[in-house]
């Protein structure tokens, strides 16, 4: 039986191209729900596998550059059609909401939905409007909203040029250049205004009205609505506002916020959309609040009780356990970005202005997560460390209270499960735990983990292996046929990698206080482990410094003087460019995560969560998810340094443990060629990371202690923070 589905616009446009037996694809292609489903992922590379990888999984390209004669033999397939009509059956079932665990566990709250603000999503490598965790973070907890039936709608912004392409130079500094959005090769689609116009609402800042256009995105049951100003209607000066992440200083983030905010909200309205209960990720989106105060006040409804009301709908989730990462603006910049807004409030404008107060900060600041937890009932950290060091962050707002009576929670990150965890591994899992055990949150089905085959987990763990280096050596290869990559620059870049080498993987982003050059302390003691002949080690690097961290690039700088040093005889390689492609395969294909962070300074940390969920263990600083995840039997942990220490202790313990435990318990092989203790590590690993660490119990959280309460109320005192 042949199922069909009706085209998104984008897909509409070239829907011709395919044949009419096949003309679902389009659909699939433009619902980022495929992205996660293992079968449709094989569908889509069966139709043309070297196509499809050197694509880097984009559906869309690959039906665009796809030989026509290709997709006619596939119409008359049998075997592909039915694949395809199996399909089209599940995408019919991922847009319906009927019988998801949401549905089932709040049947009373249907229809009721949950806006979720973020400055970022990172979903698909092939939709670049995000920088690193924050991002990927707001992402997994879409997919995972989608797939528990929680009915979410997502704002961010549309950056038509991205975050940034990076290329390391030949003295290992990063240049920054843009990365402009292919709209023909993304799944994104206008939503039109009143009678067809391009914009949706318009937004005032600065003396300006700005016309604010609104995307829609589809990941699974979950639409994404991206807000873009690139309109001819706008002033040149304001077309840009929102087309490159993070850029531009404190003046271009205060617009981009304000945006987010009061444009989010109105695009919601225009759209019809009446949310519930209101989640702002980060601070980046606390506008949002407060344009909501202000419709309230529009209608009658007295400023204080109008905050109370607001506050009563709204959760709050702050990621930063460093007081200069907030977002904070000059008083004066705000007055004057908001200037007109605040006529309906019925108080003063520094009534209003006074919400953004943070103690620390001082009087002439308007601090982004003050706002939040004002206009915020609900409000949580990110692991159970990050709980504590933010109620002691907090505890100005609270005044005379101690920190632990402070009302902010903790939901500890997770990740999602069917996005990171490698295709071969869930086979494994598919054979020996049975097909629905990644549909449940079942922590004693992660025990029989423990009872994998040996020789099957470590094959697999090889083939993945093998991948990651091959993916490194191909990446090289191209860079210097394209001369990206000068001679001298070559051997840095990993084509001396050798797949039967210890291999220890360290990717996120380059900021001082995650410390990626450490391991460079005693420059010496690390090269007779790297170099050591019957037990060699090998580094691979890779992230990106904010452009305009200049401290950041410098770390980076100092990395990459490493893989140009032949003393490391090539075992210290940096991969550039890290996105969420490469990502997949590093969590995937090395055999040790390492996580430095000077502590208590890393709020959760998600890679070394992907890492476990393919065997990999974690050799990690005492802080973040580690104190939560730290067992002793799924990886190494470094006990916290000595205030002042400069990392001289955490160098040294950890040219210890590399010594001592990890590269001893990795070549100790039996009589079979087999690690056992290695391989035991690795099923811990799993089964920690599948038990306490999904993205499926991150949003079962969410949805019982913080978006079911505020849709139905609760009893509990509202606690507000003074003003």
């Amino acid at each position: 039986m042949t199922v069909s589905s009706p085209l998104p616009p984008a897909a509409a446009r070239d829907a011709a191209a395919l044949p009419q037996r096949l003309v679902g694809l389009r659909s699939l292609a433009h619902n980022l729900a495929w992205s996660w489903n293992r079968e449709v992922r094989q569908l889509f590379r069966e139709i043309d596998e070297s196509l499809w990888h050197r694509l880097r999984h984009n559906p869309i390209r690959l039906l665009q550059q796809v030989a026509p004669a290709r997709l006619a033999a596939l119409a008359e397939d049998p075997r592909f059609c039915a694949w395809y009509d199996e399909a089209m059956q599940w995408l019919a079932r991922e847009t319906d909401g009927a019988h998801t665990w949401y549905s089932r566990t709040y049947p009373e709250l249907r229809g009721q939905t949950v806006a979720y603000f973020c400055a970022e999503f990172g979903v698909h490598d092939s939709v670049p409007i995000y920088s690193g965790g924050l991002g990927v973070l707001a992402g997994d907890h879409l997919k995972t909203a989608s797939d528990l039936g929680v009915p979410l709608v997502a704002v961010g912004i549309l950056y038509r040029n991205g975050y940034f392409d990076q290329r390391v130079r030949l003295d290992g500094w990063q240049e920054d250049s843009d990365a402009r959005i292919d709209f023909s090769a993304v799944p994104v689609d206008p939503v039109p205004g009143t009678n067809g116009a391009p914009h949706l609402v318009t937004v005032r800042t600065f003396g300006r009205d700005i016309h604010i256009r609104a995307w829609r995105m589809q990941v699974g049951r979950v639409p994404v609505y991206l807000l873009d100003s690139d309109l001819d209607s706008n002033h040149p000066a304001d077309r840009p506002l929102l087309s490159k992440l993070y850029s531009g200083g404190p003046a271009m983030r205060l617009r981009q916020e304000w945006l987010l905010g009061v444009g989010g909200v109105r695009v919601l309205r225009a759209l019809g959309i009446a949310p519930a209960a209101w989640h702002a990720n980060e601070g980046h989106a606390a506008f949002m609040m407060l344009e909501r105060v202000r419709e309230r006040c529009a209608a009658g409804v007295d400023f204080e009780e109008a905050v109370a009301q607001v506050r009563s709908e709204s959760i709050f989730t702050t990621h930063t356990p460093v007081p200069a990462g907030h977002d904070h603006f000059p008083v004066a910049e705000v007055r004057a970005c908001t200037e007109g807004a605040w006529k309906e409030l019925g108080v003063p404008v520094d009534r209003v202005l006074r919400l953004g107060y943070q103690p620390e900060a001082g009087e002439e600041t308007f601090h982004m997560t003050a706002l939040s937890m004002r206009l915020s009932r609900r409000i949580n950290g990110v692991s159970r460390r990050h709980g504590i060091v933010a109620r002691e962050m907090s505890r100005s707002l609270w005044p005379g209270r101690p920190a632990e009576r402070v009302p902010l929670g903790h939901v500890t990150n997770g990740v999602h499960l069917a996005t990171w965890m490698a295709n071969p591994i869930m086979a494994l899992l598919d054979e020996h735990l049975g097909p629905a055990w990644g549909h449940a949150h079942d922590p004693a089905l992660w025990e029989q983990v423990l009872t994998l085959d040996d020789r099957e987990l470590w094959e697999t763990h090889g083939k993945l292996k093998g991948i990651l280096m091959r993916l490194i050596r191909e990446e090289a290869r191209r860079a210097f046929g394209r001369r990206d990559l000068e001679a001298a620059q070559l051997v840095g870049a990993g084509p001396l990698l050798d797949s039967h080498v210890l291999t220890i993987g360290f990717a996120r982003r380059f900021a001082t206080y995650k410390r990626a050059d450490l391991v460079f302390r005693d420059v010496e003691r690390l090269r007779r482990i790297v170099t050591n002949a019957d037990r060699p080690v090998q580094l691979v690097f890779a992230g990106k410094a904010h452009p305009a961290d200049t401290p950041g690039k410098q770390v980076l700088q100092r990395v990459y003087e490493f893989t140009r040093d032949p003393a490391f005889e090539g075992r210290v390689a940096f991969v550039e460019d890290y996105g969420m492609h490469l990502a997949h395969l590093l969590v995937q294909g090395v055999d040790l995560w390492l996580n430095l962070p000077r502590v208590p300074l890393e709020a959760s940390g998600t890679s070394g969560m992907k890492a476990a969920l393919n065997g990999v263990p974690q050799l990690s600083t005492i802080d973040g998810w580690w104190e939560e995840g730290f067992e002793g039997n799924n990886g190494w942990a470094i006990p916290p340094e000595v205030d002042g220490d400069d990392g001289v202790l955490t160098a040294d313990r950890l040219y210890a443990l590399l010594e001592e435990e990890v590269v001893p318990r990795y070549y100790d092989r039996d009589a079979h060629g087999l690690p056992r203790q290695w391989l035991a590590m690795m099923k811990h690993a799993i089964r920690v990371a599948g038990q306490q660490f999904t993205a499926r119990r991150m949003l079962e959280q969410y949805a019982r202690a913080y978006y079911a309460p505020a849709i139905l109320g609760d009893n509990l005192p509202d606690d507000p923070p003074s003003a």
